[in-house]
């Protein structure tokens, strides 16, 4: 019996519908969860941290320090053969010369005569980029895997810093020398009053010096020598060009580790080169400088020495990277990069005050009475006993208002809630 075109129509139209019945079925036992879960995203506040996540990461941290424990400069190490204490001289990229000071018996070749210090290309230990354990110039490190022949290994181990300055990076720092110079470039008042705060701010002893004495004559000499006393500092006069001062500056450097900063063009890398070669400072050295016998090293050379730029009057690049140099009379000097603007990020609007000897100073001489609010920034308060009577005031004002400007903007960018101040909120699924 022929089918009409009805029932075929019907026929199709029911199997449609029990399609159409069966995908809504699907859809609907699936709904409740993802509606749910939805839900549950929802609930949670805006900056949600798991606290889960935080003890993973409390752990794995714990896990990790443990493969790498922070070492004590008094602990003695048990050496292996292929191990070596040493300090990083240099950092370029992701490799570091590190200088060690082997045993004989630890090397692979015992007919080497290996007296003095070896020079070693190193790579970090990746566990200690994990931890996050950060190896500067003048860190004194644990070496392993060496390979005596090819002079390679790996820092395996970072001892504790006595002293540790970022700008530039460079730890275990005795001494800091702010180098400045009279003439070409000339000194700036509010720059070098920069690269001094940023100085007093570490808490290390610095030495002001003034270079190219030879440049100017002896009136502006005198003033500045006048300016720079009433400042709280007593500088010294220095020349590389004509050696004046060299032998003074070397006994104040004389077995410490010195940073030099200071601006482009001042002439740190001259100078760094001459109290490198200074006979007198060699004469008066006392005991064995084992960085000195190294041979071969260019990182130990003379440093390279730039013009200042004719157009801006500014010195332009030389040193690229920091390095740790001997020098004649005992003590290494650190040569930094030469920048015009300090960062001033370790300074705050509270600590700003004592990087200013003349603050200091007058603090001192008004004891025992004090400013009347404790948390007085000496810019004209109730009750203040700093007075606006002293060169530097100005100057004092405009970082205050340069500090007060970046630690607002930080609050709004950053905030201020640490990871140990988060709450956790329990939520009720």
């Amino acid at each position: 019996m022929p089918i009409s075109s009805i029932s075929l129509f019907r026929h199709r139209a029911t199997a449609v519908n029990n399609f159409i019945r069966h995908v809504s079925a699907i859809h609907h036992r699936q709904a409740p969860i993802v509606t749910a879960a939805a839900k549950h995203q929802q609930q949670k506040p805006k900056n949600y941290v798991s606290k889960n996540l935080l003890r993973a990461k409390q752990h794995t941290v714990k896990e990790f320090s443990s493969l790498a424990p922070v070492l004590s400069p008094q602990d003695k190490q048990n050496l292996t053969e292929s191990q070596a204490i040493g300090t990083v001289a240099a950092a370029q990229a992701n490799f570091m010369r590190v200088i060690v000071q082997p045993e004989p018996s630890r090397t692979s070749d015992s007919s080497s005569n290996i007296t003095s210090g070896v020079e070693l290309l190193c790579v970090v230990k990746a566990v200690l980029k994990k931890i996050e354990r950060r190896v500067l110039v003048g860190d004194k490190v644990v070496v392993g895997s060496i390979d005596w022949v090819d002079r390679r290994g790996m820092i395996e181990n970072v001892f504790q810093r006595s002293t540790e300055i970022l700008d530039p990076p460079v730890a275990n720092v005795d001494h800091l020398l702010v180098l400045f110079s009279l003439d070409q470039p000339k000194p700036e008042p509010f720059t070098l009053t920069r690269f001094l705060v940023e100085a007093e701010s570490t808490g290390i002893p610095l030495t002001l010096a003034l270079n190219k004495v030879e440049l100017v004559d002896k009136e502006t000499l005198v003033g500045w020598n006048t300016r720079l006393h009433g400042w709280g500092y007593e500088p010294l006069l220095c020349s590389v060009e004509s050696k004046y001062g060299l032998d003074s500056l070397a006994s104040s450097l004389k077995n410490q580790t010195t940073v030099i900063v200071g601006p482009s063009g001042v002439g740190k890398s001259s100078l760094i080169n001459a109290l490198r070669s200074n006979p007198s400072a060699a004469a008066a050295a006392e005991g064995d400088n084992w960085f000195e016998p190294i041979l071969g090293s260019k990182w130990l050379e003379d440093q390279r020495v730039g013009e200042v730029s004719t157009r801006s009057g500014r010195g332009k690049h030389t040193t690229r990277h920091v390095s740790l140099l001997p020098l004649s009379g005992g003590g290494y000097l650190a040569d930094t990069p030469g920048f015009n603007q300090p960062s001033l990020m370790k300074v705050t609007k509270q600590s700003l005050a004592q990087a200013f000897p003349e603050i200091r100073k007058r603090l001192k001489a008004n004891e025992p009475l004090k400013c009347t609010f404790n948390d007085c920034l000496h810019i004209g308060e109730p009750g203040c006993v700093i007075k606006g009577d002293w060169e530097r005031y100005q100057y004092y004002f405009q970082l205050l208002d340069e500090i007060r400007m970046r630690e607002v903007f930080q609050l709004r960018t950053f905030g201020t809630k640490r990871e140990g101040d988060v709450r956790y909120v329990k939520l009720d699924l």
